[in-house]
């Protein structure tokens, strides 16, 4: 391996094509297995209640239960790579995650169900931030544009095929195989990633700020049940309304003493990075916009085509389609164009997608619903991807896993107002969800969602108008991985350009190394003279 400097006395390292093929395939395999959870369960919670003898609403409980936990693990997630090292937790984090798969399969009535799958949650909640961690870690800045293909797949991809999959497997085996199924593949990625993952650590650590631990998990904890059951249950109801109260007095209270403490449980201090911040602010609103359609627009679509609910869920289905094609195109344009150029028209575009399905008769009509939200996935799928890429540029390795922890909290949360906003708009205009004859309700909550998305182009004006740079390469091995070198890789003459005036054999050099990390991810040999698209 080669270590990059960084220019600040820290260095990453940049990934041999073994190494990046496995980091890329166990990471692929954790966020796909916890990406299918949060949606896959969703058909099967009516036979889940008639299989334990229990009313239909206490199903929901195996849903808010996962969300609620995922939802308060994120915060200790930075802080416990830190201290007890990446693969370790990560890794640790995917065996319990699996454990706990295999215990939700051979529930035998709901409150195992239900803690088990808080187990699952606490588990998948270390899961996203600290894998990120670990793939950006792994790559260098100007590599990460070419993992847009390989993010994509766990955060779009599995998603959208969890209700059809969870349907299948319900229909034809039982419930339980919505977990088990996630045992061989859990335990495969555990043993390669026992093999080819890497340790990285913070050299060191501070306190653990129990303080903001006990004020943040509490908070998410509660803001979260708050919003995914206030649409159904009622804004007003005492349960809701106290844990949304408490909340936001949580909130508060916890966000000052983070800006105020020395070793603060989430570094609040990195919203200061102006492309982080932007970053964070986008993905907040985006989540939102995205999805409050995807929750609001099967509504409207069964509301004016009396369409069943797989038909409304394959009509959507399109979005990730689109998705996984922006993943294929945005490591070309985003070099060329920049963040700032790239994002800001894809957004404004997203909000007339949006602003399009809410036009009086589009629902009539099945392919242009398909084709718009093909659209929809095709540039915003573009806007986050490069948000997600460009917003970590100048992020070092020891701030990663706090940003990474702080960006994904702030994701989710924006996924969960976004539906609650739709639901709110919906319950304002007087419709149960039921209604055929008033899709008016439905298509305001669109509009909403198209307002979050265009208000995210303004985010984007704070973006960088270039593209993170290819950085020199250090021939010496710095920061806690000196043994990560390795030797005979190094020339007597590579040592002879500074590092911050590179000669042009030192810039060629680095390409060939880029070149290897892209070619491990097709399996092919590297060349010299080979730049394609990376694993």
């Amino acid at each position: 391996m080669n270590p990059e400097h960084t220019g600040q006395g820290v260095t990453r390292t940049a990934t041999s094509r073994g190494s990046a093929w496995i980091v890329v395939l166990v990471y692929t395999a954790a966020m796909c297995m916890n990406g299918l959870d949060s949606t896959i369960v969703n058909p099967a919670l009516l036979t889940i209640a008639e299989d334990f003898d229990r009313p239909a609403v206490a199903a929901n409980t195996v849903e808010i239960a996962f969300l609620v936990a995922l939802v308060a693990a994120l915060p200790v997630a930075g802080r416990l790579s830190d201290r007890y090292g990446t693969k370790r937790v990560f890794l640790g984090s995917l065996a319990v995650f699996t454990a706990a798969s295999a215990a939700c399969g051979l529930s035998q009535n709901l409150v195992s169900l239900v803690l088990a799958r808080v187990v699952q949650g606490l588990a998948g909640g270390l899961l996203t931030p600290v894998g990120m961690t670990i793939l950006f870690t792994a790559f260098a800045p100007h590599e990460r544009m070419r993992l847009a293909k390989w993010l994509i797949v766990p955060t779009a991809l599995m998603p959208a095929l969890g209700p059809p999959l969870g349907g299948f497997l319900t229909e034809h085996l039982s419930w339980h195989w919505l977990f088990l199924v996630n045992v061989p593949i859990g335990t495969a990625a555990v043993l390669l990633g026992l093999y080819g993952l890497r340790e990285h650590r913070a050299g060191v650590v501070g306190p653990f700020d129990r303080i903001g631990f006990w004020l943040t998990t509490p908070t998410l904890g509660l803001l979260t049940y708050a919003l995914g059951f206030g649409p159904s249950q009622g804004w007003t109801t005492p349960a809701i309304a106290v844990c949304g109260l408490l909340g936001l007095i949580l909130l508060v209270v916890a966000i000052v003493h983070q800006l105020r403490s020395e070793e603060p449980l989430l570094r609040l201090r990195l919203m200061s990075d102006r492309a982080f911040g932007a970053a964070t602010a986008l993905a907040l609103v985006t989540s939102a916009g995205l999805m409050g359609v995807l929750f609001v627009f099967p509504l409207l679509y069964q509301a004016a085509l009396g369409a069943s609910a797989l038909d409304a869920g394959l009509g959507v289905f399109p979005e990730a389609v689109g998705l996984m094609f922006a993943s294929q195109v945005v490591d070309r344009l985003l070099p060329r164009l920049g963040p700032r150029q790239l994002t800001t028209p894809a957004l404004v575009l997203a909000a007339l997608v949006f602003g399009t399905l809410a036009l009086p008769g589009v629902a009539d009509h099945a392919w242009a619903v398909r084709v718009l939200m093909f659209c929809v996935g095709l540039v915003l799928g573009t806007a986050v991807l490069t948000v997600q890429i460009a917003g970590f540029g100048e992020i070092e390795p020891p701030d990663m896993g706090h940003a990474m922890a702080l960006f994904t909290i702030v994701r989710t949360l924006g996924g969960s107002l976004g539906i609650a906003a739709g639901a709110a708009v919906i319950e304002a205009g007087g419709a149960d969800g039921h209604d055929a004859s008033a899709p008016g309700p439905y298509r305001a909550a669109i509009w909403v969602t198209a307002g979050l998305v265009a208000l995210g182009a303004l985010f984007a004006l704070r973006l960088p108008r270039e593209a993170p740079a290819p950085p020199p390469f250090d021939d010496e091995p710095h920061g806690d991985e000196p043994n990560d070198a390795e030797p005979n890789d190094a020339k007597p003459s590579d040592a002879e350009p500074s590092p911050t005036e590179p000669s042009q054999d030192r810039v060629e050099r680095g390409d060939d190394v880029i070149a290897g990390g892209e070619a491990a991810g097709r399996g092919e040999a590297a060349t010299p003279s080979g730049a394609s698209a990376a694993g």
